[in-house]
């Protein structure tokens, strides 16, 4: 689609063309070197909470019971006799608490990690684009910020903070309703009793927020990818500029096969005095044979041609007094069984010696 001038005012008319065609692959491709990729903030929230809801969950036990044997070695070391707070006690007290979180913090930290990292790299695949981290004054352009302010991707993260607080504030109420007449309980209850009851009160509450926010994810993602599939929706003009881009401009792959063909003609022309003989079928097909016994072992086709050309042939071989002979088996057969530069098939030697022998004869040379 060509550009329109109106009083020296260029408008390209492509930016009017409906885009109503599926993207191609080289178009995915080039969105996602340009880091144009389906990410999901929210998928990657949701998964991160739920390795770290399952490892917290999961280690719990472990952690309370190496809580316990810690609480019960500093005791032991505080009702000692001899004890004193010193720089050497402080630290041995510090590396055994360090040592007992680590065992509970670093497979949830690790998961966390692995679990960030595993969310990106599915919704993504392998991507790298540096030149998403490049400085850009655009991004503290105060009227692109109003822009991006005002966009349907603010509006949409606006929407999902609103939804996350009224499902944080909406289970965390439900909940608390539900377990008020039982907290009235907890002032009978041992420290361990309580404790084990307001904890498996906060893993339910935890659960379902986390329910409710695979939920929201599960739309984000899908917002998020009819939005991108969106954007890389095409015009038909655009996919012919991308065939052109790729495969060529078809007006000039023609023109340059009609000049390969053309020289490759021209080739065959200044070769074709030598040829000994021009068999045709009679106007079909013409093929020019060469023959010499001290330098070759059969007859060479050095010119072939059907219709046009071969008529070509049959002038350029009346100019130079070469003689046609017509036999429209031999010559169909000639044709369609050697190219140009090959030596005759060997079925064809006896029919082929035969022409050459008249020729000969002919010429007077037997």
């Amino acid at each position: 689609m060509g550009d329109l001038r109106l009083n020296n005012l260029k408008i390209n008319l492509q930016l009017f063309a409906e885009k109503t065609e599926k993207p191609t692959s080289r178009r995915r491709e080039k969105a996602a070197k340009e880091g144009q990729v389906v990410l999901s903030p929210e998928v990657n929230s949701v998964i991160v909470l739920v390795v770290a809801f399952l490892a917290i969950k999961t280690l719990t036990p472990n952690m309370i019971q190496e809580w316990s044997s810690l609480t019960e070695k500093l005791y032991g070391m505080v009702g000692k006799e001899n004890f004193i707070i010193d720089y050497q006690t402080l630290q041995t007290i510090f590396v055994h608490i360090l040592v007992s979180s680590s065992r509970f913090l670093a497979p949830v930290v690790g998961g966390v990690l692995v679990a960030g990292l595993a969310a990106s790299v599915v919704q993504t695949g392998l991507h790298f684009n540096m030149s998403k981290v490049n400085f850009d004054l655009n991004n503290i352009n105060p009227v692109e910020g109003l822009k991006r302010l005002y966009s349907l991707q603010a509006i949409a993260d606006l929407i999902k903070s609103i939804l996350k607080v009224f499902i944080v504030g909406y289970v965390a109420y439900g909940e608390y309703m539900k377990e008020f007449m039982n907290f009235s309980r907890l002032t009978d209850m041992n420290l361990r009793a309580s404790s084990a009851y307001i904890g498996q009160v906060t893993l339910n509450v935890v659960f379902k927020i986390i329910m409710w926010l695979v939920v929201l994810a599960i739309a984000d993602y899908v917002f998020l990818k009819w939005r991108h599939e969106k954007k890389l929706l095409m015009s038909k003009d655009d996919i012919k500029d991308e065939y052109k881009q790729t495969e060529g401009n078809p007006q000039l792959k023609g023109k340059i096969k009609q000049k390969q063909r053309q020289m490759s003609m021209n080739r065959m022309m200044q070769v074709l005095p030598k040829a000994d003989v021009v068999i045709t079928n009679p106007t079909h097909f013409a093929v020019a044979l060469q023959y010499d016994s001290g330098a070759m072992s059969a007859p060479v086709v050095i010119a072939k041609g059907q219709d046009r050309i071969a008529l070509k042939i049959r002038e350029v071989a009346r100019e130079h007094n070469i003689v046609i002979v017509e036999n429209p088996p031999l010559a169909q057969s000639l044709f369609h069984g050697a190219e140009i530069g090959d030596a005759i098939p060997g079925e064809l030697f006896q029919a082929v010696a035969e022409v050459l022998a008249f020729v000969y004869k002919l010429k007077g040379k037997i």
